[in-house]
C-alpha cells in the first residue's frame, strides 16, 4: 500500500500578515508560548492577605491595575516601542527598555517582563527568522523585556498601535481572570463576568496610553500596594504562581 507523506508547511514569508483581528487573537490567546499564565501579578499575595476574597474583591483589584498600573505605563511603553518598531529606531527602543526594568518594583516582577519578553523574541525568531525586527532588536544590548517584546511581535504581525495595545491589555486581561479563577477561587461564570466588565474599561485604557505615548515623563508606576503584596509573595509558603 502505497502512503503519502505529509508536506511540511511551506515557510510564510516575512512581510506576509494575517488579518489583523486574527493577528490580534493569536497575540491575546493563552496559547501563545510567552508563560503569562504562570505568573499572577501580585494577585496571589492579595489574596493571601485577604484583600481580594471574592467576585467583588477581585474587580475592585484588577480594575485598579488596569487603571493605575497598565494604563499609566504598560501600555504607553508598549506604544511608544511599537512606534519605534515602525521607524526602526533602536534608541528609543532601547530607551523604554531602561523605563520598563527601571521601574519593576519586585524581583518576581522584573524576572517576569525578561522571560516574557524573551519567550516573544523566540516565538518571533522561530516564526518569522528573516524578519527585519529581528535585527532592529539584535541592536539592543539585552533581549526586550515585555511591553517592548510585544510591541515587536504585534509590529511583525502587522498590527498598528491602537490594535497592538488592545490585545496586549486583553492578553493581560485573561491571564489575571485565570489566576483568579485558580487562586481565589472563582467559577466560570464569575470569570466570565469580571471579563465582560473589564473588557469595557479596556478602550479608555488604551486610549490614554496612546495620549502618553510621546510624553514618558507623564508614566507612572507607582502601585505601593500592589509592591508590597508582590514582595511579600517571594517568601510566601504556598504559591500556584510565580508572581
Amino acid at each position: 500500500m502505497r502512503t503519502t507523506m505529509p508536506r511540511t508547511p511551506r515557510e510564510p514569508e516575512a512581510d506576509v500578515v494575517p488579518a489583523p483581528e486574527l493577528a490580534m487573537m493569536w497575540l491575546s490567546s493563552p496559547a501563545l508560548p510567552v508563560g503569562g499564565f504562570s505568573y499572577s501579578e501580585g494577585l496571589e499575595a492579595a489574596v493571601e492577605a485577604g484583600v481580594v476574597h471574592d467576585e467583588d474583591s477581585s474587580l475592585r483589584w484588577l480594575r485598579g491595575q488596569l487603571q493605575l498600573a497598565l494604563a499609566r505605563s504598560e501600555l504607553p511603553a508598549a506604544a511608544r516601542a511599537h512606534a519605534a518598531c515602525v521607524a526602526r529606531d533602536a534608541r528609543v527602543l532601547q530607551e523604554v527598555q531602561a523605563w520598563v526594568l527601571a521601574t519593576r518594583e519586585t524581583a518576581e516582577l522584573r524576572l517576569q517582563t525578561l522571560q516574557m519578553g524573551r519567550s516573544m523574541l523566540d516565538w518571533l525568531a522561530r516564526l518569522r527568522p528573516g524578519h527585519a525586527l529581528l535585527g532592529l532588536a539584535g541592536q539592543l544590548p539585552e533581549p526586550p523585556c515585555w511591553p517592548p517584546g510585544f510591541a515587536l511581535g504585534a509590529c511583525a504581525l502587522g498590527l498598528d498601535a491602537t490594535r497592538t495595545l488592545q490585545a496586549l491589555g486583553f492578553s493581560w486581561l485573561d491571564n489575571q481572570v485565570q489566576a483568579a479563577l485558580r487562586c481565589v477561587p472563582l467559577g466560570q461564570s464569575s470569570g466570565q463576568r469580571l471579563l465582560q466588565a473589564l473588557s469595557l474599561d479596556l478602550p479608555a485604557a488604551v486610549t490614554r496610553a496612546l495620549r502618553l505615548r510621546d510624553r514618558p515623563q507623564e508614566w507612572q508606576n507607582f502601585s505601593p500596594m500592589l509592591a508590597v503584596l508582590g514582595a511579600r509573595h517571594e517568601t510566601q509558603y504556598s504559591r500556584l504562581f510565580r508572581s
